[in-house]
Order: C-alpha cells, then structure tokens, then sequence
C-alpha cells in the first residue's frame, strides 16, 4: 500500500473535527460533512482496488509456492530412483535443483505472510471507513432534522430569536455526539443520548472480555 494512501486513510479517520467545529460555528456543516462523505467513499474505492491487487497478488504467490513445494518432492523421489539405479550423475543433478528451490521457497513464503499482512491492514482500513461515513451520514441526518424542525419552530409565537438559538444548540448537540464517538471523550453540550449510554456499555463489557482472555492466557502459562 502506498504512503500517500495510507496517510490519507489515517487522515480521513482520525482527523476533520476542527473543520467540523468550524462550520458548526459557521452554520454550513452540511456541505463540510457531504464533502467529507464523498473523500471517503472515494478512499475506501481506492483501497478496494489497492486489495483486489493484493489479493491477486497471493494467489500467484501461494499457487508458485505451491508448484515449488511439489517440484521439490518429485526431486526427491527421482533422485533416491537414480540413485537405486546407479546413476549419481541423475541423481546430483535432482539434488542441485532442490537445493535452488529450498534457497527460493523460504522468499515465497515470506513474501506470501506480507500479503497476508497486507491484506488484513486494508481490510481494517477499509471498515474503518465505512464507519466513520456511517457516523458521518448519522450526524448530517441529525443536522438536516435539526434544521427541519429550526425552520418549523421559526413560525411560532416566540420568533426568530429562539429559532436561531434551538438551531444553534441542535447542531452542537449533533456535533458533540460525533465528538463524542470518535475520541471517546463527552462534547461541549453534555447530555448523551441512550444509543451512546449503549456503546458505552457495550465497549466496556468488550474491554472486560479481553481482560478475563488475557488472565486466562497467563493462567495457561504458568500451568
């Protein structure tokens, strides 16, 4: 995988929160999170072809390991056959062969676990796209209906003033729980929603799981 992607990816999600408080602060964070959602589907594309590539790549690897491993079991049978037979000089020329392919199978198979490697490392980046484009279209949707129910609340009795100031709130509380999911940290405005009391609880039943998994393994050690 290319640095310049690989960097992309990291920026795209573990970045984008200051331009996100500075269009709350701007009234416009719909165009900035449409912008947003469509550099990442754009990321996650690039790096399913950069997988396809991968993957591509291992099935030649593994398929040339493969033929190697059998060549150099077929070696071996015909030179203990020439060998029975009296003819070294076969059976020298069977072994020099094997000797090549045992110096050439060991390259193959390492080149075949970085594959593996690299493999897994796009595949993780690319959930980690998808979700933050999923938080992202969350938190569009939530600005959208903020903006809905701002518009609707602006025909009322009270006016203009308090329209402007629920629209204002909204939109913060839209951009905490972004906020909120993506550093694990509370936002400006407080007030978590059940859904995120949820995932909290959910991360920390996970987060126990790994605890009583790694005292089992050291259990298992000293046994």
């Amino acid at each position: 995988m290319s640095e310049s992607l690989r960097q992309r990816v990291g920026r795209l999600v573990a970045g984008g929160f200051n331009a996100l408080v500075d269009a709350v602060e701007n009234a416009a964070p719909e165009a900035v999170m449409e912008q947003a959602i469509r550099e990442i589907e754009a990321a996650a594309t690039d790096v399913r072809k950069e997988l396809g590539v991968v993957e591509a790549q291992r099935h030649l690897t593994a398929k040339r390991l493969a033929e190697d491993n059998k060549r150099h079991d077929e070696l071996g049978d015909k030179a203990r056959l020439a060998m029975k037979e009296g003819r070294e000089d076969l059976a020298e020329t069977a072994v020099s062969r094997q000797m090549d392919l045992e110096a050439q199978i060991p390259v193959l198979e390492a080149r075949l676990a970085d594959l593996a490697d690299e493999k897994a490392r796009l595949e993780g980046y690319i959930n980690a796209l998808k979700g933050k484009q999923r938080e992202m279209r969350e938190a569009l949707d939530s600005y959208r209906q903020a903006q809905r129910q701002a518009a609707q609340s602006a025909g009322s009795a009270d006016g203009g003033a308090a329209a402007t100031d629920d629209r204002a709130a909204r939109a913060s509380a839209a951009f905490d729980r972004v906020f909120s999911r993506q550093t694990g940290l509370a936002g400006g405005s407080g007030g978590g929603t059940q859904e995120e009391a949820r995932l909290a609880e959910l991360e920390e039943l996970s987060r126990r799981n790994r605890i009583q998994e790694r005292l089992a393994r050291l259990k298992t050690d000293e046994s």
